[in-house]
């Protein structure tokens, strides 16, 4: 029979389980390259009417694939932010902290 000491023991040497954070969806990794990648993602107020622009050659792609819950995914894992002005909210990639 064991003791309450070694008990006490072998259970501390047990290391807590720690969960990687799920992989994200092709739409979603495909989205935030475009806006790691000199794109702007515009939505209305609703989250609504979802287009990527790219601002250097003022390029405006209709993101089909994307919609409201791939925004709520990625800005609640602190990928992206948005910055709203007026009636349209402007989405853009977080810059990756320098090594």
């Amino acid at each position: 029979m064991l003791e309450k000491s070694s008990l006490g023991s072998e259970m501390s040497k047990k290391k807590p389980v720690v969960k990687d954070a799920p992989r994200l969806t092709k739409t979603a990794e495909t989205l935030l390259w475009r806006l790691e990648h000199g794109y702007q993602l515009e939505t209305d107020p609703l989250g609504g009417g979802l287009l990527l622009r790219n601002v250097k050659e003022n390029l405006v792609v209709r993101a089909a694939s994307a919609n409201q819950s791939t925004i709520k995914a990625l800005e609640g894992r602190g990928l992206i932010h948005a910055n709203t002005e007026g009636l349209v909210a402007i989405w853009r990639a977080k810059m990756k902290p320098a090594k």
